[in-house]
C-alpha cells in the first residue's frame, strides 16, 4: 500500500476533522442490521439518511477517547470520509463509539452483523478485539489503526506509524527552542503507541544537547528506565491541566502531552501560564494531527505537532476494501514513506530560526538513512 506525503492528509483533516470535532456529522441509530445492546454505542454517516445498509459501507468503531477527541479517533474518521470521497463506490461510512474497553467487542460485532466491506478498529487497546473477530470471520475486511500483528493477517490492513521518528524530530526541535532548558512530555495512558513518541521526544533532546554540548531536561518521561507521567486516560483534561502546571511550575516551557483530548487541558494551562502577569512563556507540541487545525484554538502556543499519517491510511484502507485492491498485512508509516512527520510551524514560522531548520531536515535525512539512530523500547 503506497502512501503519499503528508500534505494531502493535512488537507483531508482541515475538510472533516472540524465536523468530528464539533460532533455535528449527521448521525443516527444504528441501522435494523446493527445490535441495540450497548446503549453507550452511537452510529454516525456522512449522508444524511440513516445509516446505508445497502452498496458498500466503511464502518469504524473508535476507541473510548471518541469519536471528537482531535486526536487519532478523529484522524481515523476524517479518513474514512476521505475515502468515500476519493471512490464513488463507498456508498457510506458510519461509526460506533467505544465508551470502555467492554464495548470493543459487541461493536465489532454489530458491523460483522452489518456485512460492513471494511471495518476499521481504532487504537492499540483493540488490537485482541480485533484479531478475534478476524480469525472468526475470515472474508471480512478489517483495518486497525495503531497496531500489527506477527505473522500479519491477510483480512487485516494493520497500520501502524514509527513515531520515534519524528518525536525524535519534535525533541530536538524543542531542545533548540527552549529557554529554560527544561522541556517536558507525558502520555495518557502508558502504552507502547504512546511511549514511542516519548520515546523519540526523550532521544531527540539528548541528541541536541550531545551536538551543542547543552543539558536540556526532559521532565516526566525517561527513554531508559522507561518510567514518566501518564494522566491514566485519553479524556480527563482535567488531569492534563493539572500536570501541565506542575511541569510549568518546574521550569518546563515546552510540554508535548502525547494523550488525546487530555492534551486540551495541557494547552489550557499553556493559555493560562501565557496570560498570567510576570509568568514564562510557555508553548507546546500536539500529537497524531496538526493541531492548528484539530485544536485551533490553541494555535499561537503550538510550535509545532508531531504527526502521522492516519488520514491518508485509513482512507487507502477503505479505498482498496471497495475497489478489489485491499490485500491486508503490516503497513509502518516512517519518515522516508512521509507516514510520520512534523507539522508546519505556522504561527512559530518565523520563530525557528532558520538554522535550526537546517538542523532538523539534517537530522531527518540522518534517521531515513539510519546514520541517525532512533532507540524505542516500544515494538514498530
Amino acid at each position: 500500500m503506497k502512501l503519499s506525503a503528508w500534505a494531502p492528509a493535512a488537507l483531508a483533516v482541515s475538510a472533516t476533522l472540524v465536523v468530528a470535532a464539533c460532533g455535528s456529522s449527521s448521525s443516527s441509530a444504528p441501522s435494523s442490521g446493527a445490535s441495540s445492546g450497548t446503549s453507550s454505542s452511537s452510529s454516525s454517516s456522512t449522508s444524511s439518511g440513516s445509516a446505508a445498509t445497502t452498496g458498500f459501507q466503511g464502518c469504524m468503531v473508535t476507541d473510548t477517547g471518541g469519536i471528537d477527541d482531535r486526536s487519532f479517533n478523529a484522524s481515523s474518521w476524517a479518513g474514512m470520509q476521505a475515502g468515500k470521497a476519493a471512490d464513488s463506490k463507498v456508498g457510506s461510512v458510519n461509526y460506533l463509539q467505544s465508551t470502555t474497553e467492554s464495548d470493543y467487542v459487541p461493536n465489532i460485532s454489530t458491523f460483522v452483523q452489518r456485512k460492513c466491506g471494511i471495518i476499521v478498529t481504532v487504537g492499540f487497546l483493540m488490537g485482541d478485539a480485533t484479531q478475534t473477530a478476524a480469525k472468526s470471520n475470515p472474508n471480512q475486511k478489517f483495518a486497525i489503526v495503531d497496531f500489527n500483528y506477527t505473522p500479519p493477517l491477510a483480512n487485516v490492513d494493520a497500520l501502524l506509524f514509527n513515531t520515534v521518528q519524528d518525536g525524535f524530530l519534535g525533541g530536538y526541535l524543542a531542545a533548540g527552542m527552549t529557554k529554560t532548558g527544561k522541556v517536558a512530555t507525558f502520555g495518557g495512558q502508558q502504552l507502547p503507541t504512546v511511549t514511542i513518541y516519548m520515546d523519540g521526544f526523550w532521544d531527540g533532546v539528548q541528541y541536541y544537547n550531545s551536538k551543542h554540548g547543552t543539558h536540556v531536561q526532559v521532565l516526566g518521561w525517561n527513554e531508559q528506565t522507561q518510567k514518566g507521567s501518564f494522566t491514566g486516560d485519553f479524556t480527563n483534561q482535567t488531569k492534563g491541566q493539572t500536570t501541565t502546571q506542575t511541569f510549568i511550575s518546574e521550569g518546563a516551557d515546552i510540554v508535548f502531552p502525547v494523550a488525546g483530548n487530555v492534551g486540551l487541558g495541557a494547552a489550557k494551562a499553556v493559555q493560562d501560564a501565557d496570560n498570567a502577569a510576570g509568568s514564562q512563556k510557555v508553548n507546546m507540541m500536539w500529537v497524531d494531527t496538526d493541531g492548528c487545525v484539530s485544536a485551533a484554538t490553541y494555535c499561537k502556543y503550538f510550535i509545532t505537532s508531531v504527526e502521522k499519517g492516519i488520514v491518508t491510511a485509513v482512507s487507502n484502507a477503505v479505498e482498496g476494501a471497495a475497489n478489489g485492491t485491499f490485500k491486508g498485512g503490516n503497513y509502518i508509516g516512517t519518515l522516508a514513506n512521509g507516514g510520520v512527520g512534523l507539522a508546519p510551524f505556522h504561527d512559530f514560522a518565523s520563530q525557528v530560526p532558520s538554522s535550526l531548520q537546517n538542523e532538523l531536515n539534517t537530522v531527518k535525512q540522518g534517521i531515513i538513512s539510519g546514520s541517525i539512530q532512533t532507540p524505542t523500547k516500544s515494538p514498530v
